[in-house]
C-alpha cells in the first residue's frame, strides 16, 4: 500500500430500494468500495458482507415493513483506522435492548434476535440511533 493510499478518506452513500431481489447487489457494492479503501479482504469479504446483508435485510422487512415506497439509505465512512457502515430505513425504530440474545439457553427457540446477534458477533462495535431505525457497525482495519 502506498503512503497517500493509507491516508485515505473515503465516503460513499447508497440509496437500496426496498426489496429484497437487491440486497445481494447492494452489498457487493459496499464491499468492493470497502475493498479499496484497504479494508483486509477477509473482513471486507466475510464479515462485512454477513453483517451488511442481515443490517439490510431487517431494514427493509422490519424498518420499512416491505413498502416500496421507501428506501434504505447506506453510508460508508472509512478512514486509516477503520470502516463505517450505516443502514438507516425509513420506519419507526425499535429498541435494540429489547431484542432477545438467541444463545441464551431461555430463548434458544426465539424466531428473533439472530440477525442483530451475528453482526454483533461480526463486527467490532455497533451502535444504534435514538429512534431505533439506523444502526451503525464499525470494522477496523487491524
Amino acid at each position: 500500500m502506498s503512503a497517500a493510499f493509507d491516508s485515505m478518506t473515503a465516503q460513499v452513500s447508497v440509496r437500496v430500494p426496498t426489496d429484497l431481489e437487491v440486497v445481494e447487489e447492494a452489498v457487493d457494492v459496499v464491499a468492493r468500495h470497502c475493498l479499496l479503501t484497504g479494508l483486509p479482504p477477509r473482513r471486507a469479504r466475510f464479515n462485512l458482507r454477513v453483517a451488511l446483508c442481515e443490517a439490510l435485510s431487517n431494514a427493509i422487512i422490519y424498518g420499512n415493513q416491505m413498502d416500496p415506497a421507501k428506501v434504505v439509505v447506506v453510508e460508508i465512512n472509512a478512514t486509516d483506522h477503520h470502516v463505517t457502515i450505516r443502514v438507516e430505513d425509513e420506519g419507526n425504530g425499535f429498541d435494540p435492548s429489547a431484542v432477545p440474545e438467541p444463545s441464551l439457553p431461555d430463548d434458544i427457540e426465539a424466531t428473533g434476535g439472530r440477525g442483530l446477534y451475528l453482526i454483533r458477533k461480526l463486527v467490532d462495535d455497533v451502535y444504534f440511533n435514538d429512534q431505533g431505525n439506523a444502526i451503525c457497525m464499525v470494522l477496523r482495519r487491524a
